[in-house]
């Protein structure tokens, strides 16, 4: 199955806080439902964030160190735990079209959409691919310690490099995910509150891609946009004044609201 005949704008790397950044995927979602393009765009996180997976409780989460730290935390609308997102070792993409326009299965959905990041990783080197066995949990709370699932994780050597999630609308889906550039595992632990795992077994688990091969990040975010342009034969594109404007009021109101994020309360629902 291809979409490259359809009509996609591709967004290259800008930056936007945690909130911002899940607003324009729901804003993007809105438009490709309305007739407009459908979206690929990759993104990073200003300041950093830790993004809680969408049924994460928020005692696992360590705010004063947050708070501390600068780093700003928001929930997600798809599944998983949560995943601090550097500002410099995250880079992030997200794939939005109309739902009628995917597979109804999910696994299918996972292997088409996750091909350009795959296509990404060759592009630049490393040798990645959907994990071929499921690796036990090691701290449930964090996305990249949880079991690994032949679905949605990307391994490069037997470790996470990349993490993939669906958000199914009933009139569109938004897949995201990230991509380990760079690792600070201590201080990614500590945004949890007593983590059950030290640096050292964090590392064990996962990699990154300066880990695998010598690559500056400007040209590792270059193979990611590129590879979604080639998949999606898509135009270079850029958000609406309008779509800027809603997706603000949108980020204010739902993704920056205690409600949302510390409660799993939706306050535009």
């Amino acid at each position: 199955m291809t979409l490259a005949d359809r009509d996609w704008r591709l967004v290259r790397e800008e930056s936007w806080d945690g909130p911002m950044n899940m607003a324009i995927d729901e804003i993007a979602a809105e438009t490709a439902a309305d007739g407009g393009p459908r979206t690929l765009r990759v993104y990073r996180w200003d300041p950093s964030t830790l993004s809680l997976g969408y049924r994460q409780e928020p005692e696992t989460v360590d705010w004063a160190f947050c708070e501390e730290e600068g780093i700003t935390v928001t929930r997600r609308p798809t599944g998983g735990g949560g995943i601090y997102h550097d500002n410099y070792g995250d880079i992030s993409y997200s794939v939005i079209a109309p739902a009628d326009e995917l597979p109804g299965d999910l696994m299918e959905t996972y292997e088409l959409l996750c091909g350009p990041i795959f296509d990404a990783f060759e592009r630049m080197g490393v040798d990645a691919g959907f994990t071929e066995e499921k690796l036990p949990v090691i701290h449930e709370p964090a996305c990249y310690l949880r079991e690994l699932h032949p679905a949605h994780d990307v391994v490069a050597n037997g470790r996470k490099i990349s993490g993939n999630a669906q958000y199914r609308r009933k009139d569109a889906v938004i897949q995201h995910g990230s991509l380990k550039f760079a690792l600070d595992a201590k201080r990614h632990l500590s945004t949890f509150s007593n983590p059950e795992t030290s640096a050292a077994e964090f590392h064990e688990r996962v990699t990154t891609i300066n880990e695998e091969v010598s690559i500056d990040r400007d040209d590792a975010v270059t193979a990611v946009e590129d590879a979604l342009r080639d998949w999606g034969d898509a135009a270079e594109g850029s958000w609406t004044d309008d779509e800027l404007s809603r997706a603000r009021d949108h980020a204010k109101a739902k993704f920056g609201s205690d409600a949302w994020t510390r409660r799993r309360e939706d306050p535009t629902a």
